[in-house]
């Protein structure tokens, strides 16, 4: 059990993303607080780096450490692998798939995101999402595998359908992972097969409106789109799907696009507890938009963060759903916290909800990597492409990892991949009980 004091609130976070965690991180040490975070898995995931396992680049441990060692000199928090499936947030209980019961004073639902097929949840069967390090294991094993198939096959139309890997959707994620692809055929695995050409791998990205990376400046969605061109990926926009179907992508133009590995990067939607809360949804996506201090109107033991919101800050700025901003959210849940523990003691109970501060989100930009030495970046009027661009996400991406390993693997695993053009993350291993399917 966690040490804490007599009186000691209980905070149940559910969720070890980065609000979650960094809520945890915040309170750790306070015996005020009985803190008990729950995720249904036993690790932190830096999910801005998962595509660069899904394409062969870093190893899984890179980017992953476990929550349980991240905590483990906090004496106050407990950390549980549990999936919670009901919430009650009147009679401050959850419980989990495990059947336990998790009874709490304040709770902090930071239960992330699930990849969105916009109502069509058949698609799933004939997609690849990327969500979680199984789903990037998942991806890079399809990929890696065709390329073994294609090598091993005569007939050119299965060939070229193996050698296919369609990308939907145009935001960050998807223009990564076209990067990174386009980087490993060409580069990477060049010399690696003797019957086919790795460089004439295809691959298409697909965006349905009229750009990609919509959320940035015109300028820098168009040289994008020209320095994807230039590394050999097709960039189809105006393309809205209209079936997914095993193997090949519809549209609603009658195009026809055959493909033996189709990666879903279009849309996310809220982790469906937040159905349970009994507020109104923000939107389709299932997100919720709290009050200014991030509490549930009517509910002020009840907070929400991360991926599962929609609103503007306390300055009218809307908070984009971004690791920084998670960050931010669980540190300022976190805060609050201990200053209405601080009132409390102070027999100053009365005023502590007219205290509580407003979020605001401190903006510090967003940016898409395009493969090797190029990327751009914006952070309010600064704008960047190119390789200036590139170092800073590199730079910005090490110094977010947490954990000094992980740091120090990445940065070495990304020296020798530059320097060779060679990542040692190519092993297939198929799931267990499973055998290649040829």
């Amino acid at each position: 059990m966690a040490a804490t004091d007599k009186g000691a609130s209980r905070v149940l976070i559910i969720g070890g993303g980065f609000a979650g965690l960094e809520c945890a991180r915040t309170l750790a040490g306070d015996s005020r607080f009985a803190v008990t975070l729950v995720d249904r898995t036993n690790h932190h995931l830096f999910q801005p780096l998962l595509y660069q396992v899904a394409t062969a680049s870093l190893a899984a441990p890179d980017i992953a450490r476990s929550i349980r060692q991240i905590l483990a000199d906090a004496p106050n928090v407990t950390v549980l692998m549990d999936e919670i499936v009901t919430l009650d947030p009147v009679a401050k209980f959850a419980t989990g798939s495990s059947g336990g019961r998790y009874d709490f004073d304040y709770i902090l639902l930071a239960a992330g995101a699930r990849t969105s097929y916009f109502g069509k949840s058949e698609w799933a069967d004939h997609t690849l999402g990327l969500k979680s390090l199984a789903d990037a294991q998942g991806i890079r094993r399809i990929v890696l595998s065709n390329l073994e198939k294609a090598e091993l096959t005569e007939n050119q139309g299965d060939r070229r359908r193996l050698m296919t890997v369609a990308i939907v959707g145009g935001g960050p994620t998807g223009v990564e992972l076209s990067g990174a692809f386009s980087d490993l055929v060409h580069r990477s695995l060049r010399t690696n097969f003797r019957r086919i050409d790795t460089s004439k791998l295809k691959i298409v990205l697909i965006e349905g409106s009229a750009r990609i990376l919509e959320a940035f400046d015109e300028d820098q969605s168009e040289y994008t789109r020209q320095r994807l061109k230039e590394i050999g990926v097709e960039v189809w926009t105006g393309m809205r799907v209209d079936d997914v179907r095993k193997g090949s992508l519809h549209f609603t133009d009658g195009t026809v696009l055959e493909a033996e590995a189709i990666i879903w990067a279009a849309g996310v939607e809220a982790n469906p507890l937040t159905a349970m809360l009994g507020v109104p949804l923000a939107d389709r996506a299932g997100r919720v938009t709290p009050n200014g201090d991030l509490s549930l109107p009517g509910l002020p033991h009840v907070f929400v963060a991360g991926d599962l919101v929609r609103m503007k800050d306390a300055d009218d700025k809307p908070v984009p759903g971004l690791a920084p901003a998670a960050t931010q959210m669980g540190r300022h849940i976190a805060k609050l916290l201990k200053e209405e523990k601080r009132l409390e003691q102070g027999r100053f109970a009365d005023k502590k909800l007219d205290l509580r501060p407003q979020f605001r989100y401190l903006d510090k930009g967003f940016m898409a990597i395009i493969g090797k030495n190029h990327a751009v970046a914006k952070a309010g009027k600064l704008k960047m492409k190119g390789l200036l661009a590139w170092f800073a996400w590199l730079f910005i991406h090490i110094a977010f990892l947490i954990g000094f390993r992980n740091r120090l693997s990445v940065l070495l695993g990304w020296a020798f991949a530059y320097i060779r053009d060679n990542p040692e993350a190519r092993i297939i291993v198929n799931p267990p009980g499973t055998k290649p399917q040829w």
